[in-house]
């Protein structure tokens, strides 16, 4: 799919059918009520210059190139800001209009720098356009007198720049920056000929608020701001449409290339995840698929002491197929097993599992999912049948209270925090369950309603009070709940227990009584109310108990079936979800089926000519338990850096040291490659063809821009391997396996790519019964059938703070960095974040002698590292916050075995710590990184 040029309507579309009859330029069009001119015109074929309109901008009105002349009406209003009206006689042409907007035309280009020619946007500047559309050819005020020729340009940001002397002060990048971002970094400063843009309080880019979306680039239409990449490459010719492959939003981008080099990534208005918007890592961050750090031919080793020797595909599959079957001829046929990853495609992991399921023979096949959003799989299959979020992201547009527990959207989800910034400006009302005091507590034109410190470790205290207080207080939908739910009266005396009220758990979590309560009644008193989450709730001891009750608490209000409701876990990575639904846990096929079940297991014995043990494998933990006890030793990591982004870094080291055979797939050698015997080079995002499916179940295609730089894709290699062990596994391309996938995978059956060409994407379940997709799930009935109300016992965590480790320490994620870094580290995003940081109240820091900028030891009972100290307010008392972005950091080198009791899922969150002065920041040295 081939395209630069996205038409512009000028303005928004508005809802609703088309009911109010125009004719503009004797051509008559039907549109929607509160449609503007502008558009309506656009929209029968027929474009009005503009400067200041964009069609993902409310209109502004300002530039006067789009005057029209209406029938019974005085002057020449503005199309943009004038909306249509039954029978309304539009023309758009006339030599009255035509010199107005030459007059208009000649009062920018006086201002403007003449050279178009040199300009890197020369034949993508709207300036440009519009001169040559009103005809423009002499400028009757000359070149002379005040100007604003000589302004400097901004270059602290990495990625763009801003030449101020080309601006037009249209107010698109401020408006941009407001509507669409919502961060409001830009601003027009002075009034009359004075006016002009600034970032924050007059300072540079670097300086301000600004979060380097893009948006200001994008909606700029001269060259003013401009990326950088535009300027030393050119403006690109031709453009593939694909999916951004960092977070779980899955935004969908024009990937613009000139020749074979990408130029630039532009958020594509149709993609229906984002709408057009993006962040700094979609946006910008692509530059580490061509980083010189790639490796691109196989390599070997005997021993991980040996230094590594590069080989030919050849060698390295048949090194691998042949010692992992020697492994298993000497330890047993359960002694090796795989990782797949949840950034590759849903087509890469669905051939590893096959692999393992099938070549290996064994079921022995787990995900990085495990330490993640495990819990969410376990606890809404459990309640509601199905293991994914109830909602498509549009749906918080119809939200009226927005519950946000364990998650900072902001920061990890970027696009879809500033659509719940929106909502929240349009009125709706937030409570944020945080430890932590994230930016949506309070930022421009935000504020919670209500900020509910709880205490690490103590979720499930937290939503079982407020489950108590919708029972006692006669909150409870009873109608939804006798219709569509089960087991409600045994969990109403459960929760009606006196030990849940907000008042006998104040003392756990933290958090007064009265603004619990507080908080539950607006949730429970809301129209259309629903909850978000993240890793905050999954990765504890209790994750899937929590995910659970959030269950519960969504089904006594009723908030489950329609827009506006649900209960919606914010995937991390771009596939995660995907990876989930392909069978990547060792207890189920694709689908979500398990492998006890002897007909689903008989569907794919027939289809792949193996007989499948029936029997769940090993855990990721498991495996690890297992490789030290001397009975594990072969194992394929595709795309995932266990050593990093594991727990308790000792023991992950420890197993794979025990190993005979650990093949890693990447793109780059990170830190598990150095216990690795082969490393297999894998493709980056711009090379692959397949799928990804993101957090609200959406499966959008993935386009090679370029052919894979190490010869071979991702899914080649694995069907190789399983060839080279005996199994005959082949396919054409990575269309046959997403056939294969629909053939064996209720949810998939309606999913093939040409559907996804034809409609852009859908959303599973996708088959005969939705043939278009699902976007809200549960609207009749739950996928179980009924909703079931579980028991949520609360149980302490294990871990908890002692005289020695007194401080509570939880992670989380940064804006421009992304999981483990091994991508954002290699691109211009370093200039934000270039290393992990410790937040930590002022408190805690001055009863230890610690001050901004010092360097710290971080302890607990299984490991210690170092890092700099930034004092934060927005920490409580008692907890520390860090990221686990760097590698020289290694954070995951503190945190401990604990894990959810259902799923294994890691206890990040709550890991018991000291911190102490290590070395004292230079009294000179610069403040911490923002």
């Amino acid at each position: 799919m081939s395209l630069i040029k996205e038409q512009d309507y000028g303005t928004p579309a508005r809802p609703g059918e088309p009911s109010v009859s125009v004719e503009i330029d004797g051509k008559r069009v039907l549109v929607p009520e509160g449609t503007s001119v502008m558009r309506a015109a656009a929209e029968c074929g027929i474009d009005i210059p503009k400067l200041c309109a964009t069609d993902n901008l409310e209109p502004f009105g300002s530039c006067r190139l789009c005057l029209v002349d209406i029938d019974g009406r005085k002057g020449s209003p503005a199309s943009c800001t004038t909306p249509v009206a039954e029978g309304m006689k539009v023309r758009t042409q006339t030599p009255e209009l035509a010199q107005l907007r030459r007059g208009v035309m000649e009062l920018y280009i006086s201002d403007h720098p003449l050279d178009c020619l040199t300009c890197p946007a020369n034949g993508d500047c709207e300036l440009q356009d519009m001169a040559g559309v009103v005809g423009l050819r002499e400028v009757r005020y000359g070149f002379e007198g005040e100007n604003h020729l000589d302004l400097p340009t901004d270059s602290t940001n990495p990625y763009f720049d801003f030449d101020a002397s080309k601006c037009i002060a249209c107010s698109r990048c401020v408006r941009a920056c407001g509507e669409v971002q919502g961060t409001f970094a830009l601003t027009i400063e002075g009034r009359g000929f004075e006016s002009k843009v600034a970032a924050g309080a007059g300072g540079t880019f670097m300086e301000s608020d600004c979060v380097s979306c893009g948006a200001c680039v994008q909606a700029c239409p001269t060259s003013t701001l401009q990326e950088r990449s535009v300027v030393e490459l050119g403006m690109p010719t031709r453009s593939v449409i694909t999916t951004c492959a960092y977070c779980g939003v899955g935004c969908s981008f024009k990937a613009e290339l000139r020749g074979d080099e990408v130029v630039r990534m532009v958020p594509y208005k149709d993609g229906k995840a984002n709408e057009g918007h993006s962040c700094v890592k979609g946006r910008f961050a692509f530059g580490y698929a061509s980083h010189p750090d790639r490796q691109l031919k196989p390599m070997l080793r005997e021993r991980i002491t040996e230094p590594w020797r590069e080989v030919e595909w050849e060698e390295a599959i048949g090194y691998v197929g042949r010692r992992m079957m020697e492994i298993q001829a000497r330890h047993g046929a359960g002694a090796i097993g795989g990782i797949s990853s949840s950034r590759c495609t849903n087509e890469e992991v669905y051939v590893v599992q096959k692999m393992v399921r099938a070549a290996f023979g064994n079921n022995n096949v787990d995900t990085c999912a495990r330490v993640c959003h495990s819990p969410t799989g376990y606890g809404l299959k459990q309640t509601y049948g199905t293991s994914a979020g109830t909602q498509d992201f549009k749906s918080v547009d119809k939200a009226d209270v927005i519950l946000i527990i364990g998650a900072n959207p902001t920061d990890a989800h970027p696009v879809f925090g500033s659509r719940i910034k929106r909502r929240l400006r349009q009125g709706a009302k937030l409570i944020v369950a945080d430890p932590r005091r994230i930016d949506l507590v309070r930022s421009p034109h935000v504020q919670a309603e209500h900020h509910l410190p709880v205490r690490p470790g103590t979720n499930v205290a937290l939503i079982n009070a407020m489950s108590h207080v919708v029972v006692t207080e006669g909150l409870v939908d009873r109608e939804f709940v006798d219709e569509r739910c089960e087991d409600f009266a045994e969990w109403e005396r459960f929760i009606s227990a006196p030990e849940h009220s907000p008042e006998a758990v104040e003392s756990i979590t933290g958090i007064p009584a009265a603004e619990l309560r507080a908080a539950t009644r607006l949730y429970a008193g809301a129209r259309n109310a629903t909850i978000m989450y993240g890793l905050g709730v999954t990765e504890h001891s209790q994750g899937s108990t929590m995910v659970m009750g959030m269950a519960n608490l969504a089904m006594a209000t009723g908030n489950i079936g329609r827009e506006g409701v649900g209960v919606n876990p914010l995937r991390g990575q771009n596939n995660v979800q995907g990876s989930c639904d392909m069978g990547s846990f060792p207890h189920e096929l694709p689908g979500y089926r398990h492998i006890s079940d002897d007909v689903v297991r008989g569907t794919f014995e027939t289809l792949w000519g193996r007989v499948l043990h029936p029997e769940p494998g090993l855990r990721i933990p498991n495996m690890f338990d297992a490789a030290i006890d001397g009975t594990f030793m072969g194992l394929f990591v595709q795309g995932e850096d266990i050593v990093q982004s594991d727990p308790n870094t000792k023991h992950v080291t420890a197993a794979l040291s025990a190993m005979d055979l650990v093949v890693v797939q990447d793109l780059f050698l990170n830190e598990t490659s150095k216990y690795a015997h082969v490393f297999l080079p894998g493709t980056s995002f711009l090379e692959k063809n397949g799928t990804f499916t993101n957090a609200e179940r959406r499966i959008n295609r993935v386009r090679p821009v370029m052919a894979p730089r190490t010869g071979k894709h991702e899914w080649e290699i694995v069907c190789e391997i399983a060839q080279a062990m005996g199994y005959p596994m082949k396919y054409d391309d990575s269309a046959q396996i997403m056939d294969e996938i629909a053939m064996t995978t209720p949810t998939f059956s309606g999913v093939s790519f040409a559907k996804l060409d034809q409609v852009g994407s859908v959303q599973w379940p996708c088959n005969d019964a939705a043939p278009e997709g699902t976007p809200i799930m549960h609207i009749d009935g739950f996928v179980r059938g009924k909703g079931r109300f579980v028991m949520t016992d609360y149980v302490p965590t294990q871990e908890r703070s002692t005289r020695k480790f007194p401080l509570i320490l939880t992670t989380g994620r940064i804006l421009s960095q992304y999981n483990v870094g091994a991508q954002t580290r290699r691109t211009g995003n370093t200039a934000w974040h270039p290393e992990d940081l410790l937040e930590m109240h002022p408190h805690d820091a001055e009863v230890r002698g610690i001050r901004d900028g010092d360097t710290v030891a971080l302890a607990s009972r299984v490991g210690e590292t170092s890092l700099r100290v930034k004092i934060a307010e927005r920490m409580p008392v008692g907890v520390v916050y860090t990221t686990f972005h760097h590698p020289v950091t290694g954070a995951n080198v503190v945190t401990t075995e604990n894990s959810d009791w259902a799923t294994n899922c890691p206890e990040y969150k709550v890991t018991a710590v000291q911190v102490s002065l290590k070395h004292p920041a230079p009294v000179s040295a610069p403040a911490p990184v923002k």
